[in-house]
This record gives C-alpha cells, structure tokens and sequence, in this order.
C-alpha cells in the first residue's frame, strides 16, 4: 500500500529544543512576533505556563487558542492529527497563513513516549499541504529517550540562532513508522454487540450500529455520521484486508465505541490523514471516517489490521 504522503508540502515543521517554559517562549516569540507582522494569524496549543507568558510578550488579543481536545482524542496521535488538520484547514479558508505554537506535554507520554512519534509523523501528513508553520516545542532532557529522538527525526526543520533551518536528521512518516509498532487503545472489556460478517452482509454492520444509536443519547446527525463511518471502514475490511472480518460495539449513554478487525496486513497504520488525490486508489473511506468521528485510531498487530471509531454525544 502507497502511504499517504503529500507531494512538495507548505507545512513548515520546525523543533524547538528548550530548558523550560521562560526559555520556550523566550525562543519562539521572535517567530511569532515576525509571523503577526506579515499578517499570518497566530494560534497557539501550549500549556498555561507558556500560553501566559506568550500571550503578555504578543498581546492576549493578537493570539487564538487550538481546541482542547478529550481525552479519548488526546490519546490517539493519527486522531489529533487529524483534528489539527480539519481545525487548520478551516482556519486558512480565511486566506491568511497560519503560524502555531505548540508545546510537549509529558502527561500524554505513557509508559515508553511512543505517543510523540505517532502524533508528528501523523501530522507531517495532515497538515501537508497547508500553509501553515508549526514550532513545536520539546525538553532538552526529557523523561523518555524515545521523546527526543522522534522530535529529531520528524521535524524537517530546526530552530537555530533565531532560525528555522534545515534538519539533516528529518526522516519521512514511512520510514519513522516503519518499524514502530502503533499502540492499541485501552482495552474496553466484553463488547455489547459482536458481528462477524462478510462482503455480502455489509447491512448487518450498518444495522447493528443504527440500532444503537437509536438507543444512545447521539444526536441524529451524529448518528448517520459514526453509520456511514462505520460503513466505510467495514467495506474496507472486507474488501482489502480479509474475506471476513469482526465488528465490536460498546453502546454508553453518550458514546458509542466500533471496532472493526480483519485478518489483512496493513503496511502502514497512518492512513487516510490526508485528502485523497482523485487518483488514489485507497485511504479514501478511511479519510472520510476520519471527518465523521470524534476518535478514529487504526493499529496492527499478528492478528491483523483494527480500527476503533468513536462517536460522543
């Protein structure tokens, strides 16, 4: 399978290596300051430490605020890829460019920092062909190895001496992913619902998941978005993976919770981050499921290919 990598990209990906919120912004403002000058709007997804301090060096006004995202979203780096990138996106419909700060949070580290290395190279993909410069901003001396060295790799480019200038050291998605195992999601117990089905019962899928949805608390549109996700992710399980394939519902109040497993090798799980070329044979209804869920995280393992879709109320 291609990987989903944009052609001649405008996303400008810049590390910023720092010894602490003060030396952070200290660093970044100047670029800030010079994108606000151009007329580039300046938006920030950094912790209140540093949001605080670079908003008193810019000015409160001057600056925007990225959407916090739950922590079911949080938790999936190809999902917060993905949200940047629909939030993005619709920020540079206003025909200006788009600077971002953001900052490393150690509380999304986990047990060995993998998570880092998902979310960058993820959104070396999403946000690829936007015009859009992010700095990022990482420890110098951070709890996981792992931390630092994804931060080298993924990043195209370096500040140094107040400049962005290239990184030697940049490697592609493909190849940062190459031999990273994706972690799967937190485990949810025994499932509500359990299907297993083929190419030709497709609509026992998108039953099964309407008839939860008319017993959740979902609004109607937020229905049919997570059936027609489910749908899409389902038709590809079946169609490239495997002649079989598994649904896994759990049905809460507010949300509701797919899972989708077929016995297929996927070669690289960060697919459908990008909007597909009209000649692109596959990653299309993964894209569109990704536009249509709160939560959409893909991983493999010996058993095959997995698909979580999340939907909230």
């Amino acid at each position: 399978m291609r990987v989903n990598e944009a052609a001649a990209p405008r996303f400008a990906h810049g590390l910023v290596s720092h010894d602490g919120p003060a030396d952070f912004v200290g660093r970044v403002a100047p670029l800030a300051e010079a994108a606000l000058s151009r007329g580039d709007q300046v938006t920030l997804a950094v912790s209140p430490a540093s949001e605080e301090l670079l908003r008193d060096r810019l000015g409160g006004e001057r600056v925007s605020t990225l959407t916090a995202l739950a922590p079911a979203a949080r938790g999936s780096g190809q999902t917060v890829a993905a949200w940047r990138a629909r939030e993005l996106r619709a920020l540079c419909s206003a025909g200006r460019d788009v600077f971002v700060v953001t900052e490393h949070d150690a509380a999304l580290d986990g047990p060995d920092g993998s998570y880092w290395t998902e979310l960058e190279a993820a959104l070396n993909i999403s946000l690829g062909g936007l015009p859009v410069t992010q700095v990022c901003g990482y420890p110098q001396i951070p709890l996981h190895q792992v931390v630092a060295d994804a931060a080298l790799v993924n990043h195209p480019l370096l500040l140094r001496a107040g400049e962005l200038m290239h990184n030697p050291e940049h490697r592609s998605p493909a190849q940062v992913m190459a031999n990273l195992p994706v972690a799967p999601p937190e485990l949810l117990g025994p499932p509500d619902v359990f299907l297993r089905y083929n190419t030709f019962e497709l609509a026992r899928v998108r039953d099964a998941v309407e008839d939860a949805v008319r017993g959740s608390e979902l609004e109607r549109t937020r229905g049919e978005d997570l059936v027609l996700a489910v749908n899409e992710i389902a038709t590809n399980a079946v169609e490239h993976g495997s002649s079989q394939a598994e649904l896994f519902l759990w049905a809460g109040p507010d949300e509701l919770v797919c899972e989708l497993h077929d016995e297929g090798r996927l070669e690289q799980p960060l697919i459908g981050l990008a909007p597909p070329h009209p000649s692109q044979a596959r990653g299309r209804g993964t894209w569109i499921a990704r536009q249509l869920c709160d939560a959409l995280h893909v991983w493999r393992d010996s058993g095959g290919t997995h698909v979580r879709l999340l939907a909230r109320a």
